[in-house]
């Protein structure tokens, strides 16, 4: 065991691709490090972490209620109080980070903050540029998922980066999607299409809803997307308006989507900006083809430039109904294009890359 504390700040955990990595990594870290603490307000995830972690949260559940920067401010209070009893502690921070290097920086703490998403996704008025320009790069390490995210951020905010890539654990990706499903709604002779991500205006479903209404009466189609959020209205009131009821299905959010992803034949991706997304890797486990938008930053780097899927502009819905019809007519070149993609996967192994990570914070 390395003698070194280390301690993961994440106040809210939701069940998205940043939380996956935030249990591969901590879990992974309790069995490397000599004292690993988490704090989090979210402890009806406990089961997913290690039992050698220590979880640090509010007594009280009152504030369950409330969003994301209620959470924060409860969790940079519990960060405080830690700190000042703890000396020794290394911060890993994948949430809040602004919040946390603040803290960190005035109480004398070495830190590393994980960006876990484009720039362009929470840069986008003056006042966070200003505010990001000048305390970003005070980070310790700054650690990002990507080589165009290391790119933009470097070129957005002069911010020198570490890329490491989401560990990618394939045996329990393909063990988890040998559940069986009651699921019937995929139909032998239909294309069955697969999406998977927060109901937000991040993850754009609009762009795909309305790609599959120009094309409904052109093939036939079945589309399943899992999810849950605040556009949970507004998808199925689009679906309702547009009479496509009977073939597309929302299905609540699940831990285990990979059954689902298994029983489909192509996975599409709308999102206007990602980190590094972790359902394409996924996707690619269980040999899915795969569209998506070319959004920054991760799913060209993923689909190595349009030579391991098909990509379309950001929400350009009648682009991605092309790419939709070229995948039905154009098999055998897509199976082509996968395979490229699936033999490149070697990129996200899960221990060459929690190795890494270990090796960061051996360098704090």
């Amino acid at each position: 065991m390395i003698n070194k504390r280390i301690l993961f700040f994440m106040p809210s955990i939701e069940g998205g691709g940043v939380e996956k990595n935030l249990f591969i990594v901590s879990n992974h870290f309790a069995k490397k490090f000599e004292k690993v603490d988490l704090i989090t307000t979210s402890t009806e995830f406990k089961k997913k972490f290690d039992k050698r972690i220590n979880i640090i949260s509010p007594k009280i559940n009152f504030w369950k209620r409330y969003g994301r920067r209620i959470k924060y401010l409860i969790c940079l209070i519990l960060l405080i109080k830690t700190l000042l009893k703890n000396k020794d502690v290394k911060v890993f921070s994948f949430q809040a980070n602004i919040y946390c290097l603040i803290v960190c920086k005035l109480l004398n703490t070495k830190i590393v903050v994980r960006s876990n998403s484009a720039p362009i996704g929470w840069s986008n008025n003056f006042f966070k540029l200003f505010i990001f320009k000048r305390i970003l790069k005070l980070a310790d390490i700054t650690m990002v998922n990507s080589l165009k995210f290391k790119k933009e951020l470097k070129k957005k905010f002069n911010v020198d980066s570490k890329v490491i890539y989401n560990p990618l654990n394939t045996k329990e990706i393909i063990k988890l999607s040998r559940k069986k499903l009651k699921e019937s709604f995929f139909k032998k002779k239909s294309l069955n299409i697969i999406n998977v991500g927060r109901f937000t205006d991040q993850k754009d479903h609009l762009t795909l809803l309305k790609a599959i209404n120009l094309i409904k009466f052109k093939i036939d189609i079945r589309l399943i997307i899992i999810g849950r959020g605040i556009n949970y209205d507004l998808i199925k009131n689009y679906i309702k308006q547009n009479k496509l009821e009977k073939i597309i299905k929302l299905v609540n959010f699940t831990k285990n989507p990979f059954p689902y992803i298994k029983k489909s034949q192509l996975f599409i991706l709308s999102s206007t900006y990602e980190g590094l997304p972790n359902v394409l890797l996924e996707a690619l486990v269980l040999r899915k083809f795969i569209i998506s938008s070319n959004c920054q930053t991760g799913p060209s780097e993923i689909l190595l430039n349009g030579n391991g899927g098909l990509l379309f502009k950001v929400k350009d819905y009648k682009a991605l109904s092309k790419k939709i019809l070229f995948f039905s007519r154009n098999k055998r070149k897509c199976r082509s294009l996968l395979k490229n993609s699936v033999s490149s996967l070697s990129r996200f192994d899960s221990r060459i890359n929690l190795k890494k990570y270990t090796d960061l914070f051996l360098k704090l």
